[in-house]
């Protein structure tokens, strides 16, 4: 079984190719039980949003990893993808704003990785 972390670097190296902005990765484990990990993403339009998650999707996919539940509202403007242990959340950027959950997060500590990873 593959480890919360190797997933948070797994998402983020694609979220990273796929040009979405502004990716925050927040441990979480300490403040709650729903989650390790949320990594929250900036894409440019719905599409790019639909796109990001797509490609998260099947990139895990191909490597045995697979996604427990996707919420998504209509217009794309946010998906949440619930890989158990961490939680993506792919946004347009009014959405970010609105949802703002690095604020209501503000606890959690913010890991920072390196895009040559």
């Amino acid at each position: 079984m593959i480890e919360a972390k190797e997933k948070v670097y797994k998402i983020y190296r694609v979220l990273d190719e796929k040009k979405a902005f502004d990716v925050k990765i927040l441990y979480i484990g300490e403040l709650t039980t729903i989650a390790d990990y949320f990594i929250i993403a900036t894409g440019t339009s719905s599409t790019h949003v639909q796109a990001l998650a797509d490609e998260v999707e099947k990139k895990l996919g191909e490597e045995g990893i697979f996604v427990d539940h996707v919420e998504k509202d209509f217009a794309s403007e946010w998906i949440l993808m619930d890989y158990e242990d961490v939680v993506v959340h792919i946004f347009q950027q009014e959405a970010r704003e609105f949802y703002s959950l690095e604020r209501l997060w503000a606890d959690a500590k913010e890991i920072v990785l390196d895009n040559r990873l």
